[in-house]
């Protein structure tokens, strides 16, 4: 599991910075790509990557300003030119299916793949399959915007080989059934149940993602043990005042939030055109003396999220 940032500034493009999009790579997990918002020019941004458009398999909209899904119609109608391609699902607030739809069919843009839309409401299972389920909240905008809770399930723990040496059992379908848990009776009638063979199991990861929003209380619960918290950081420390009134947060707020969920790491993103260049790095400082490991990130970085021990 990574995840690569495509666009971390605010409201509007920079040479620095791009707007909002992050891929969660589930390569390794699902073979997919999953994105969160799609700024203007995501999809060049994707030209630097080593994404293929056509693993994005699910879409998450937070909220539908246009630094959030501008680039949406562009990187679908891209997605077209990929081969043969699957369906792909997007999430997102009410609007946003007819601002796809709109954009699409004014452009005379076909698809070649079909488009499944989800209306998020608040506070709701939005996904689930044998691996992961993914959870929203509403948050604290000036438009509907909605804050995402990734969670893995636990993984089973690992086969205890030397338990099973006085057994003396060949590689093949009964170690596989027992790794799975499975009660196998073997030829000499013994019966051996695998989960008696396993080691303790072991947790999945959490990864929360929350953009434009103020501090509201469901940010903490959607980010609680989470093992990367992405959180929106416009405003430093000291424009408080004024991340409220635009509906916006603070470093500092992000890593207070970090601290009280009990976060592994923070990572600030959506930061404003005012903070360009080192001066940016005052968002990091700030929210360190709070929070200590916390990043700011830069467009394209990639980060690991490692196995919980």
């Amino acid at each position: 599991m990574e995840i690569q940032f495509l666009g971390t500034g605010a409201g509007q493009p920079s040479k620095q910075r791009n707007v909002s999009s992050l891929a969660l790579k589930l390569l390794d997990e699902l073979n997919e790509i999953w994105l969160f918002d799609v700024g203007e020019a995501t999809q060049h941004q994707i030209l630097r990557t080593n994404i293929r458009p056509r693993k994005i398999t699910k879409i998450f909209i937070s909220h539908n300003h246009g630094d959030h899904i501008f680039g949406l119609p562009g990187l679908l109608s891209t997605r077209s030119f990929q081969g043969e391609v699957g369906p792909l699902t997007i999430y997102g607030p009410a609007g946003l299916e007819q601002f796809v739809t709109t954009a699409l069919r004014i452009s005379k843009t076909k698809v070649s793949y079909p488009i499944h839309f989800v209306e998020l409401k608040d506070d709701q299972k939005i996904f689930e399959n044998s691996e992961f389920s993914v959870y929203c909240k509403k948050l604290d905008h000036r438009v509907a915007s909605f804050g995402f809770r990734v969670v893995e399930k636990s993984h089973p723990g690992v086969l205890l080989m030397d338990k099973l040496a006085p057994y003396h059992l060949p590689n093949g379908p009964i170690l596989g059934q027992l790794k799975a848990g499975k009660v196998v009776e073997l030829e000499d009638g013994r019966v051996l149940n695998g989960k008696d063979f396993l080691g303790p199991e072991k947790k999945g990861r959490i990864v929360t993602i929350i953009y434009d929003t103020r501090i509201t209380p469901s940010i903490a619960e959607l980010a609680q043990d989470a093992d990367v918290l992405v959180h929106e950081s416009t405003f430093a420390g000291p424009e408080g005042k004024m991340a409220k009134a635009y509906y916006h947060s603070t470093a500092t707020q992000a890593a207070e939030i970090a601290k009280k969920a009990n976060v592994k790491r923070l990572f600030l993103t959506h930061v404003s055109a005012r903070y360009l260049g080192a001066k940016a790095h005052i968002l990091e400082k700030q929210a360190q003396k709070v929070f200590p490991n916390t990043v700011l990130v830069n467009d394209l970085d990639v980060f690991d999220i490692p196995m919980r021990g």
